[in-house]
């Protein structure tokens, strides 16, 4: 595993580049947004790491940029702030992951493997946070089941993998159909419901009641 971190904290920085290598994992760092987006198009990390708080280029528009560039690693946040404003557009934003700098090093390394899978993870103490962020979206009736409609039912099913977690891979073994073929529905499910990323389909499609299949992982994982 190659992981990139891009982070303003010196000290942590370093710290942090030490704990993951003496687990085995390759690390590059940076210490702002612009240097991180060019060294991720460069090297292809398997995971980027981003702070939420930098001067300049923000966490938020460092991970819109990876997503406009054409990155697609999973990218996770570490951060300090345990805000739902923060949780919520980090995930809208194609994030794969949110954790908090506090966490156990080998809980971080598990997490890791968990977002190399396929999975979106988000640190155990803020999952009470989303939880009610998608019971006040349910409540609010903003985004009724009739904008389902429009989807096929191969792309309704393929809908409910995702807001179970499951990578492309996952979801072609599961209906006996090629990674590729997926693919092209993700796309198409993405277009047709306005929205940007894996993720936020995730999301949105957990929000409004969709997952429960059988041969798939949580949606969400707890660390």
């Amino acid at each position: 595993m190659h992981v990139l971190i891009i982070d303003d904290h010196t000290l942590f920085r370093a710290g942090l580049k030490g704990l993951l290598e003496r687990r085995g994992i390759a690390v590059s760092v940076v210490g702002n947004g612009a240097d991180g987006v060019r060294l991720a198009a460069q090297i292809q990390p398997d995971v980027v790491l981003l702070d939420l708080r930098m001067p300049g280029m923000n966490g938020l528009q460092v991970l819109q940029r990876l997503r406009e560039g054409g990155l697609g690693r999973p990218v996770v946040m570490l951060t300090t702030s345990d805000d739902e404003q923060d949780l919520v557009g980090s995930l809208r934003n194609g994030a794969q992951g949110y954790f908090l700098k506090d966490m156990d090093p080998d809980a971080l390394v598990q997490a890791l493997h968990e977002v190399l899978q396929g999975k979106t993870v988000v640190t155990p103490e803020l999952t009470t946070i989303l939880a009610e962020v998608v019971q006040r979206g349910e409540a609010s009736g903003q985004m009724p089941q009739a904008v389902f409609e429009g989807l096929t039912p191969r792309e309704l099913e393929i809908l409910r993998h995702l807001a179970e977690g499951e990578s492309n891979k996952i979801i072609a073994r599961c209906l006996g159909i090629c990674d590729g073929t997926v693919k092209l529905h993700v796309k198409a499910i993405l277009r047709k419901l306005g929205l940007s990323s894996r993720v936020e389909a995730a999301v949105f499609a957990a929000q409004r009641g969709l997952g429960g299949k059988p041969c798939a992982p949580a949606s969400l994982s707890r660390i």
